[in-house]
């Protein structure tokens, strides 16, 4: 039989095609569905030669002409950028490529993340700022490529614990939740562990994270202008290279009014608390009821090392910022770098030893 090799200009590998006895679906396919693309010239001589075919010409006496690969200029390139800045540039009847790695959408009003662009599971990047989103899909964490989320100006009022709990631990170094209506983070936020960038600036944040010193990767931290009034105790572990937590309404420190909540004599459920976290022993909810597990994820720890879940001290102290960051944006116009955190105490015994040095420097 004949075959013809039928190459267009969005098509560099060319398409085998047998003509013989199949003229008909050849027609049907590539002229009236306009995919045959030539000038017409080429196109009158491409087809008299395939008439020639159907009628039994011999091929070494058709009029072809040899077949010409596109060259790179003429094929279109993937595309793996697309900025759109207003609504009216918003596509509502065409897909986005599937090719795209970094897309921003800013400025169009968008209520709720497009389940389109949840199907681009090669985005590294996702600008979603200045619109109206109020709600964030679990299935974000489908996109395993993920690393800078910016959702900065939108009405979010909390984030997904399910998200933490995704590819997103895995991939996620830069999220920006700035300029929100945020009041805490679950938990879980912890888990992405991957983080090096976090901006919590302009929101209702009444706490940090419990366990932030999980976040082992974070080096830049901005929650300025949030409603803290100390900083936890896990704080501490924090390695920054830059650390704004300008304009919130910290409370003075005041080690001297201790915050008691010791249940004496210790129940069992303290006792087996504390030496499932002292001692390291494994745990999880195919051992442990999921209560006590969620209990032992946010267990306490004590100046002096060990744990403690529901029986403890508490109290807040003073610490310089410049601990945990290498650069400080000042915490209030006065100047100051320093900020309450949290201290607990697993006894009397360990509260009166702290008791005992702070008198003594001060």
């Amino acid at each position: 039989g004949v075959y013809l090799m039928v190459c267009t200009a969005r098509d560099r590998v060319g398409a085998r095609y047998k003509v013989q006895e199949n003229i008909e679906r050849f027609f049907t396919r590539f002229v009236e569905e306009g995919k045959a693309t030539a000038n017409a010239s080429n196109l009158k001589n491409f087809l008299s030669a395939v008439r020639l075919a159907h009628q039994g010409t011999d091929a070494g006496a058709l009029p072809l002409s040899a077949l010409v690969p596109a060259k790179a200029s003429e094929v279109e390139k993937p595309k793996t950028k697309m900025i759109i800045t207003s609504r009216r540039d918003y596509p509502l009847t065409k897909n986005f490529p599937y090719s795209l790695e970094h897309l921003q959408t800013s400025y169009c009003k968008l209520a709720r993340i497009d389940t389109r662009v949840l199907c681009l599971k090669k985005l590294r990047k996702l600008d979603l700022s200045h619109n109206h989103i109020k709600q964030l899909p679990a299935t974000i964490g489908d996109l395993v490529c993920l690393q800078e989320l910016n959702l900065h100006d939108n009405h979010l009022e909390s984030f997904s614990g399910a998200l933490c709990n995704s590819t997103l631990q895995k991939s996620l170094q830069a999220l920006d939740l700035s300029q929100n209506k945020i009041k805490a983070l679950p938990i879980q936020f912890c888990q992405l562990r991957a983080l090096v960038n976090l901006k919590l600036d302009d929101n209702e944040m009444i706490r940090l994270p419990f366990k932030i010193g999980q976040l082992d990767h974070l080096r830049f931290l901005s929650a300025a202008r949030n409603k803290l009034p100390f900083l936890p105790s896990d704080f501490r572990k924090l390695c920054l290279e830059s650390l704004d937590l300008f304009g919130n309404p910290f409370e003075p420190p005041n080690p001297l009014v201790p915050n008691i909540q010791l249940k004496i004599p210790l129940t069992l459920l303290e006792r087996a608390a504390r030496a499932t976290v002292n001692y390291r022993i494994p745990y999880g909810c195919h051992l442990l009821p999921s209560h006590l597990c969620e209990d032992l994820d946010v267990a306490k720890t004590c100046q002096c090392g060990s744990a403690c879940l529901s029986s403890f001290i508490q109290i807040t102290v003073t610490m310089n910022l410049h601990h945990v960051a290498h650069t400080v944006v000042l915490v209030d116009n006065m100047g100051g770098t320093e900020a309450p955190i949290i201290s607990y105490f697993c006894s009397l015994d360990c509260y009166s030893q702290f008791l005992d040095r702070y008198l003594q420097s001060n």
